[in-house]
């Protein structure tokens, strides 16, 4: 099994997350996970999670959080440890991935600035040449945003908007969550239990064609010499 790195950062989503740690483990891969100051005040609104400032606090409460079995998978690292064992090349991470990716954030890994753990994990990624998948959740996109996004998809990295489909029906919310976790799941090459491939659709019904006003079925107009 793999160890992938999953960045918390300050955009709205963390639902989107919280599935992919759960999803993550339960296929029996490691997880290191960081959350930026940003990421931690979200985290204690959206999900009710407290963190601490800057993640010093997660790694405790991981298990009241996602329970004691995938607590147990994942190492959880403050922002500010910039030299923790993920931050180094060396490190056999599989991938990176930042879920929700803050357009902040997506700035600074496009600039190649690293503030944090979460920034320098993403620079790393693009250095090595390993997958780096951000999962964007910010509407409506300027020209700025557009361009960091262009800009990083052109350096390796895969942009993938928290943008969830509805040709599988879904019934909850939990069903468009795993929709775009099965999304990042397949970038990274790891079978999704979401549910909603896509099958095609049913062969459509057959239907008479009938000729336009003055054109017989032969094709010729109606009263021509």
């Amino acid at each position: 099994m793999s160890r992938f790195f999953v960045g918390i950062t300050g955009a709205s989503g963390h639902v989107y997350a919280e599935a992919l740690l759960r999803g993550l483990t339960a296929q029996g891969h490691q997880v290191d996970l960081a959350a930026t100051p940003a990421g931690c005040l979200v985290l204690r609104h959206e999900l009710g999670v407290e963190a601490g400032q800057a993640g010093e606090l997660l790694a405790e409460a991981l298990p009241g959080w996602l329970g004691e079995e995938c607590a147990s998978q994942i190492r959880a690292f403050p922002s500010s440890a910039v030299g923790a064992p993920p931050s180094s090349g060396t490190a056999l991470t599989g991938a990176a991935i930042i879920c929700p990716c803050s357009m902040g954030t997506l700035g600074r890994v496009r600039a190649g600035y690293s503030s944090n753990l979460v920034e320098r994990v993403a620079d790393v990624a693009l250095k090595e040449g390993r997958p780096l998948v951000l999962i964007p959740r910010e509407t409506p996109l300027s020209v700025i945003h557009l361009e960091n996004m262009l800009g990083l998809t052109r350096m390796g990295a895969i942009c993938l908007p928290a943008m969830p489909g509805f040709y599988h029906h879904p019934k909850s919310i939990e069903d468009l969550v795993n929709f775009v976790v099965g999304k990042i799941f397949d970038r990274l090459g790891i079978e999704s239990q979401s549910g909603a491939r896509w099958t095609g659709l049913a062969d459509p019904p057959e239907e008479t064609l009938e000729s336009p006003p003055g054109i017989n079925p032969a094709g010729e107009t109606e009263g021509a010499p």
